[in-house]
């Protein structure tokens, strides 16, 4: 099935100023529709000196009258009135994200352009409601003086944002919304395979009245141009969403620099059913808890571990359902799941399912391998009964692959399920509060859910334990994350 006819042309450059910007180089690289493998356009390929471009154009815009003496309330009206033109462009931003992601539509308009729009109107409200507190001092010199103390959050400065592939447009807003909220300026560089709806969100930014230079987005590899990007002197904050592998290097970088940084990375999430659970909400819950966004989710439920007394019921179902799931283009009515996002990724996947059948593990459902065009894998269920250290059970493979292990008791799950360097998700199901409690307490995860998985609000906070990151975005948490504390006293 054909795309819908885009009423604009494909994004082909950056944006840096108020302006559509091509590198100074003239490079460029190619974007594809990752469900036919066709070439999309070519976007410019930055080089440093484009980067040093964005960000002192940035860090004027931070220094100048018109964005640093903007009332709260001012910056609150242009968060709106972006929420308002992404919510216009629904139909549009929905087509980008399908075409460059493969992600089907109806979950490009429900979660990446609604999502963004509900995070863009939540985030705007905390522009008129960053404070600060006041307390009294202790300090007995000289004899008579008083003082009057108090803190201030003030904006922490050019912000460096880069954000990955899965969610292009909503990593986007996650990360442009509250730094703008708090009076930032923001350099953005999506992910090189998907550029194409962070081009358009700025447009539409500059469409909205934030001044020229306070969001700028540029393109290109995260090698050359997010490197050049991290390292950049006048870059006051980096925050940066992908591999733990990547995150690494960012953190070295930054604690090189002093430079403030949070890191939201890889996660190999624990599913842990409990033997009361009916068997279909399980397979349900853990169905939907790996497949969802073809697996391509930080958080997908990647390990599962079910009661033995209903582990070969649950592992047929789920198995079921992955063999009965259609590929597709994600424009087609018909289509349950997308390709991965590019070749690179597809071989990547297809590579770690032969090296888990290697090690032992026993592949359940139907070939991964799918002999069409395009980035497609299949659903893969992998049975691990022995509990065997499999690669898979190890390592992040992002993409729609399960590996399922039985167990008998409650210790020995929690000690499996903490036996990860990752700690961003999990989730448990059962009707057993104290048993549930017991899990939610001991399972070392920046979110634990019960009867639920995948799911977040911009009220509550998300991040990672251990080698899933450093901060956490949303709500309250992400204010400080994007400020700086300053301490004023005053004595009289």
């Amino acid at each position: 099935m054909s795309a819908p006819h885009l009423t604009t042309t494909l994004p082909q450059t950056m944006f840096i100023n108020g302006e559509k910007t091509r590198s100074a180089a003239g490079k460029t690289f190619p974007v594809f529709n990752p469900a036919t493998s066709e070439e999309l356009a070519q976007i410019p390929d930055a080089s440093e000196s484009d980067i040093d471009h964005a960000v002192r154009t940035s860090k004027a815009a931070f220094e100048s009258d018109t964005w640093r003496n903007m009332p709260p309330a001012a910056r609150e009206r242009l968060l709106l009135k972006l929420a308002d033109l992404v919510e216009q462009h629904t139909d549009e931003l929905a087509t980008l994200e399908t075409l460059n992601q493969g992600k089907l539509i109806g979950f490009a308009k429900m979660l990446e352009v609604s999502g963004s729009v509900q995070w863009l109107r939540y985030m705007a409200g905390w522009a008129t409601k960053v404070e600060g507190t006041t307390f009294d001092l202790s300090i007995p010199f000289p004899p008579g003086t008083r003082y009057n103390a108090s803190t201030r959050r003030v904006p922490a400065g050019v912000v460096a944002a880069i954000v990955p592939w899965n969610f292009p447009l909503l990593m986007a807003v996650w990360k442009i919304a509250p730094a703008l909220a708090c009076g930032c300026t923001v350099v953005l560089k999506p992910a090189e395979e998907t550029p194409l709806t962070a081009i358009r969100l700025a447009e539409l930014a500059h469409e909205a009245g934030f001044p020229p230079g306070v969001f700028n987005v540029v393109t290109g590899r995260g090698e050359t141009a997010g490197a050049a990007l991290v390292k950049h002197p006048l870059v006051n904050k980096v925050t940066f969403t992908g591999s733990t592998e990547v995150g690494r290097i960012i953190g070295r970088q930054c604690a090189d620099d002093l430079k403030r940084v949070s890191l939201e990375l890889g996660g190999k999430s624990p599913v842990i059913v409990l033997d009361d659970c009916d068997p279909r909400k399980a397979i349900e819950g853990a169905a939907g808890a790996i497949f969802f966004n073809h697996g391509q989710v930080c958080t997908a439920g990647s390990r599962l571990y079910v009661a033995r007394s209903i582990y070969d019921e649950v592992v047929q179902g789920i198995t079921a359902v992955a063999d009965s799931i259609a590929l597709g283009s994600g424009f087609d009515a018909a289509t349950q799941m997308g390709p991965m996002v590019s070749a690179r990724h597809r071989d990547k996947v297809l590579g770690m399912i032969a090296q888990g059948k290697q090690e032992g593990g026993e592949i359940l459902s139907r070939d991964a391998r799918v002999e069409r065009d395009g980035y497609f894998v299949r659903p893969t269920v992998i049975a691990n009964r022995a509990c065997k250290p499999l690669s898979v059970v190890r390592e992040e493979v992002f993409g729609p692959v399960l590996v399922a292990m039985p167990y008998d008791d409650l210790d020995d799950v929690l000690g499996e399920a903490n036996a990860s360097e990752y700690g961003l998700g999990a989730s448990v199901w059962t009707n057993q509060l104290d048993k549930a409690l017991r899990l939610v307490d001991g399972i070392e995860a920046g979110t634990v859910w019960v009867n639920t998985h995948n799911m977040v609000d911009p009220a509550m906070p998300f991040g990672g334990f251990k080698a899933s990151g450093i901060g956490r975005e949303h709500g309250k948490a992400i204010i400080d994350s994007y400020t700086e504390s300053k301490s004023v006293c005053i004595a009289y």
